[in-house]
């Protein structure tokens, strides 16, 4: 039996679109004295694409008086609710996200995460930054957190990348925030963490992916930039988009003023999609993202 101050847990859940998946979640939470408090849902059948659509809920519920605890509760639940729906599904919120922030020499992403975490606005723990330079070093320390350079030298990779992915697994990471980590991860590392590692792109994608968008948004010169949020996957910057936003600029911005205005972006956009991640409000589905906002 859990108590009245016992944390609001999420039940989050894909699967077929059919009739009854929202009364029979709502109906087994009641039963069990779970209080709903918020609750979302959407169906690819809205798109019109002629299918039986996917159907994607997230409910959040207060547990002070569930008269079973998590464990019971998610068995009961599997057995009697998911497996007729053929539903992907998991409840989350009884646990701290433990995040590793990876980062090269630019400090502006890695800041904003620190600065909101101190704040107490991200309800994270962090137990390591990783960086391939000893550039941001006093940068992190100062918020006290172990901080680990792992040189990449030539002929080298493989090496440094088995040693940063030992040090993740060491840390128990839940999810991993590449800062502007300058550096191409192999399937292998991204394979290891499916759906759990949010890379930040200095562009609007799918517009200039790659190296040095900002030289080539100058050179082609656009009307706004922007800056893309995404989970990484072996396509580079072709990975479902969690968060977007842009900035109007003119032919009077020279490409550094681009960089000076794509930073503010750039904070923005990696802080919410980390938020969002951990809130559970993301939900992906082939090479896109469903975002409960």
């Amino acid at each position: 039996m859990t108590t009245p101050s016992a944390p609001a847990l999420r039940l989050l859940i894909q699967c077929p679109d059919r009739p009854g998946i929202v009364a029979a979640v709502s109906k087994f939470l009641f039963e069990h004295g779970a209080n709903i408090v918020q609750a979302d849902q959407y169906s690819t059948a809205f798109e019109g694409d002629g299918g039986a659509g996917r159907f994607f809920l997230r409910v959040e519920f207060e547990t002070g008086h569930l008269d079973l605890d998590s464990a019971a509760l998610a068995s009961r639940f599997g057995s009697e609710v998911a497996t007729p729906f053929a539903m992907e599904w998991r409840l989350s919120g009884d646990h701290r996200p433990r995040v590793a922030l990876m980062a090269s020499r630019t400090d502006h992403c890695l800041l904003e995460l620190l600065w909101r975490w101190r704040r107490h606005e991200l309800a994270i723990d962090i137990p390591l930054v990783i960086s391939n330079h000893e550039t941001l070093r006093a940068d992190v320390e100062a918020f006290g957190i172990p901080f680990h350079v792992l040189p990449v030298m030539a002929g080298t990779k493989a090496k440094q990348e088995a040693a940063v992915r030992a040090l993740l697994k060491d840390a128990a990471v839940d999810l991993i925030v590449l800062a502007r980590y300058m550096q191409i991860l192999s399937g292998e590392f991204i394979a290891e963490y499916p759906a759990r590692i949010i890379n930040i792109h200095h562009s609007f994608l799918p517009a200039f992916a790659g190296a040095d968008p900002y030289g080539r948004a100058f050179e082609r010169g656009v009307k706004i930039i922007g800056a893309t949020a995404h989970y990484a996957t072996q396509d580079l910057d072709e990975g479902p988009i969690i968060e977007q936003d842009v900035v109007r600029v003119s032919h009077r911005d020279d490409r550094d003023h681009l960089v000076r205005l794509g930073r503010e972006v750039e904070r923005s956009v990696l802080a919410r999609a980390v938020q969002w991640h951990i809130e559970d409000r993301v939900f992906v589905h082939g090479n896109k993202t469903v975002v409960f906002r």
